[in-house]
């Protein structure tokens, strides 16, 4: 399968895998962040598109486009091809330069990078249907209050995956009790007596607990007390592609 990019440009922002790093992740002591797999297979589930240079934006609070005040760090004669204040009223719109192709039946997830925070302003998400659609897209972020951020060059600015999202209308919701399967309701209980033994025996400053620091289930993809296992598809890490020229 093939995501076919298009730049629309002679210089396109870079576009990379999802990088696992966080900065606030990073400043965690013993960077425990880390340890919850959910985090590290969302930061690199999609591809990044990076800021191709440095640039700070203010906005006033005003409704009009040109309340938003837009400053790189140096001269930029194709200031404009990448970000702009076009929609008013608090959005910031920028440009990630690139007409995607997706397989039919695929579409495009466009957001923010996964965990990557940034105070005042909020990407917008979209889904795109970008196995027909013959025109680019633009990535948007909303100020939440008048002030002023910075985008850093090479931070992301956009983040894409990949969806089958049409799919998605053909699941049905159904609430059942969790006595209704007997083999997941003693599966959760042996999880949770395990548990329970691990952060009472961690509290009471019990060495092996302080030793093994944190309990390592989902991240090996195991069930406690052999009641199960995770299916062989089961990744802890997540390895994509890197564009290449074709």
């Amino acid at each position: 399968m093939e995501l076919e990019c298009y730049p629309m440009s002679s210089r396109p922002p870079d576009l990379v895998p999802g990088r696992q790093s966080r900065n606030w992740m990073d400043a965690f002591a013993s960077r425990h962040p880390y340890r919850c797999l959910p985090l590290n297979m969302a930061n690199t589930t999609g591809w990044e598109i990076l800021c191709p240079f440095g640039f700070t934006a203010e906005w006033n609070g005003g409704p009009r486009q040109d309340d938003i005040t837009i400053t790189p760090d140096r001269p930029q004669a194709d200031l404009d091809h990448f970000v702009t204040s076009h929609f008013s009223r608090g959005v910031l719109t920028m440009h990630p330069q690139y007409l995607f192709r997706t397989p039919p039946g695929w579409g495009m997830i466009c957001s923010g990078s996964p965990n990557h925070m940034k105070d005042g302003i909020q990407p917008l998400v979209g889904l795109i249907e970008t196995d027909w659609l013959p025109f680019p897209f633009t990535m948007n972020w909303l100020f939440t209050r008048p002030g002023r951020v910075k985008f850093e060059k090479g931070e992301p600015f956009c983040f894409i995956n990949l969806v089958e999202h049409k799919k998605v209308e053909q699941f049905q919701p159904v609430i059942r009790t969790l006595e209704s399967n007997p083999v997941m309701k003693g599966q959760f209980e042996a999880w949770n007596r395990a548990r329970t033994d691990f952060n009472t025996r961690l509290a009471s400053g019990d060495p092996d607990a302080a030793k093994e620091a944190w309990q390592r289930f989902y991240f090996k993809g195991e069930i406690p007390e052999d009641l199960g296992a995770a299916p062989a598809t089961h990744a802890n890490k997540r390895r994509l592609k890197t564009p290449r020229v074709g």
